[in-house]
């Protein structure tokens, strides 16, 4: 019998963040990243969300064991779950990244005592081996320099997992895809690919970062007060563009925002990024320069509630306010789910009368990180893969990456569309589908602990119905009211709390009014009480607040 391989996403698959693959030979598990989700506006205080990794230790517990990881680029959706998943997993197995996306990575892991876990591979660098597994990192262009795609050799047959990329011939650092290479690996034979597809709904390729400059210069040339431009923090060669125009036009450069400071401190490190003597200034000397001698790069470019770009355009920041000589240049898409509060930050831009620039009123300033369906299939081209797996985008961009792939030739059932929690069995000429292994929800709140899924339900019910709280004094001989209850209330209309507070106190007392016996059931009188007041709230207004019964033993 044949060897398998199995490959199981927990994130990624249907899903365009949170990506994370499991890499299953024998007793064997290899990891390809590690990534963040991000919540939307029905997630009441949830602030992240990360890959289920329950199957990962059931396995370990099985005899089964975790050989290496590999990350392969520094965006929070695919390293920015490593923090919170790492001190869950078993300790000692090597996790490799490019230089740039290990020092990301490290840095996040120094911020919560994790140490430095991860080691910096050199694209030229040999083959690593973990396990039955060898991998090879290899150059692409993205939105954040030294992106790679992994090229995977195991017993069952080769692997390019081809994650988050474009091929921009033409890319700002100069640093382009090492397309001999790509050609070079897959001319051994590639069982299968594994595909980014986000892009696949745009026709052709994508214009080059290069091509923005002019944009940014003219920008910049016709603004008689400050320049805010708000990106990615880890879109560096962006910031790049930005620094160099502003050098052109004697304008000083101010940093603004926790992360883009951060990000910005490790590139230099790494010499990613080159700021001369006296072109930065801090922000609390912002006050001593012109506006029109300054150029801000501000985080908060999906309009995140806590950023400094929010902060800023709901006069709450402490060191910076704008006026209507001023220019806001959005360098970046809303990713989906996140256009109501980019749209809000313009939105209250425009009422501090601040112009503002942004995709998709403009495609001047900004181009995407993923690559167009010609792009996309181009990959498919140089690599020559007997199967496909599409990742890290949702269903319908997975729908749109089969319809391309067969146009090139590709039979229907040589393109799986899975989801996270499908495995996908592979061995020589073959693929199929396997289990299908449970992934359930995880979130993080504000204050870094996981949320239950009964947390957020509540969560919303206090958002939709407001809350009540019930505090009823219960005689511990009889089980019965001692007096009417108290009943808070809040979010619910003045004229309704009079008439409310009386019905829920008459129910709850001819409830319990009915009471024999000497056993008092504490539980019980609890659950009645809420249950009770559910009813006669939902019978008088027709909502579905909150409600909390306190019982208080008299």
């Amino acid at each position: 019998m044949n060897d398998t391989l199995s490959i199981i996403p927990l994130g990624g698959a249907g899903d365009v963040t949170k990506n994370m693959y499991v890499y299953e030979y024998k007793d064997e598990i290899f990891i390809v990243d590690c990534g963040l989700g991000f919540a939307d506006e029905t997630m009441l205080g949830v602030d992240l969300l990360l890959p289920d990794v329950s199957y990962i230790l059931d396995q370990v517990s099985k005899g089964k064991r975790i050989v290496g990881m590999a990350i392969s680029h520094g965006h929070e959706d695919h390293m920015g779950a490593l923090p919170y998943l790492l001190p869950q997993l078993p300790e000692g197995f090597p996790i490799y990244a490019s230089p740039l996306t290990a020092a990301m990575a490290n840095n996040k892991l120094t911020e919560y005592t994790l140490g430095n876990r991860i080691t910096p591979v050199e694209f030229d660098a040999p083959e690593q081996q973990v396990g039955s597994f060898s991998l090879s990192f290899i150059r692409v262009t993205h939105s954040v320099p030294d992106t790679a795609h992994i090229f995977i050799k195991t017993p069952v047959g080769n692997i390019y997992h081809g994650s988050d990329f474009k091929f921009d011939r033409t890319p700002y650092d100069g640093k382009e895809t090492e397309f001999e290479k790509i050609k070079s690996l897959s001319s051994q034979g590639v069982l299968c690919l594994l595909s980014d597809c986000l892009g696949v709904e745009r026709e052709g390729v994508n214009k080059s970062e290069s091509e923005l400059t002019p944009h940014f210069r003219e920008a910049l040339r016709t603004c008689s007060g400050k320049l805010v431009v708000t990106t990615y923090s880890s879109n560096i060669a962006r910031i790049n563009q930005v620094l160099d125009i502003a050098k052109e036009f004697n304008r000083k450069v101010c940093f603004v925002g926790k992360s883009l400071i951060k990000t910005k401190d490790v590139a230099q490190k790494l010499g990613y990024i080159k700021i001369p003597q006296g072109f930065e200034v801090e922000i609390e000397e912002l006050k001593r320069y012109k506006d029109s001698e300054m150029v801000l790069i501000v985080a908060g470019t999906q309009g995140q509630g806590n950023s400094a770009l929010s902060r800023i355009a709901n006069s709450e920041h402490r060191e910076i306010s704008l006026n209507a000589e001023d220019l806001v240049i959005f360098s970046s898409d809303p990713i989906p789910g996140n256009e109501v509060a980019v749209y809000g930050v313009i939105d209250q831009l425009a009422k501090q009368e601040v112009a503002a620039l942004y995709s998709p009123a403009t495609r001047d300033f900004h181009v995407s990180g993923h690559g167009a369906a010609g792009e996309l299939g181009e990959l498919i081209d140089l690599v020559k893969p007997q199967f496909m797996l599409p990742i890290g985008g949702s269903f319908r961009h997975m729908f749109g990456y089969r319809k391309m792939a067969m146009k090139k030739g590709y039979g229907k059932e040589k393109i799986l569309l899975w989801e996270d929690g499908h495995e996908v069995i592979l061995s020589p000429g073959q693929a199929r589908f396997g289990r299908t292994i449970p992934v359930k929800a995880v979130y993080v709140d504000e204050v870094g602990d996981e949320v239950e899924q009964f947390v957020l339900r509540d969560r919303q019910k206090l958002s939709e119905g407001g809350i009540v709280i019930i505090m009823a004094e219960v005689d511990s001989n009889t089980g019965q009211l001692v007096a009417p209850p108290d009943v808070i209330m809040r979010g619910f209309p003045a004229p309704a709390d009079k008439r409310l507070v009386s019905k829920i106190n008459s129910e709850i007392s001819k409830t319990l009014g009915f009471r024999r016996g000497r056993v008092v059931n504490w539980v019980h009188i609890r659950k009645t009480v809420g249950e009770v007041a559910e009813k006669a709230i939902f019978r008088t207004l027709r909502r579905r607040p909150l409600v909390l019964p306190v019982v208080l033993e008299v």
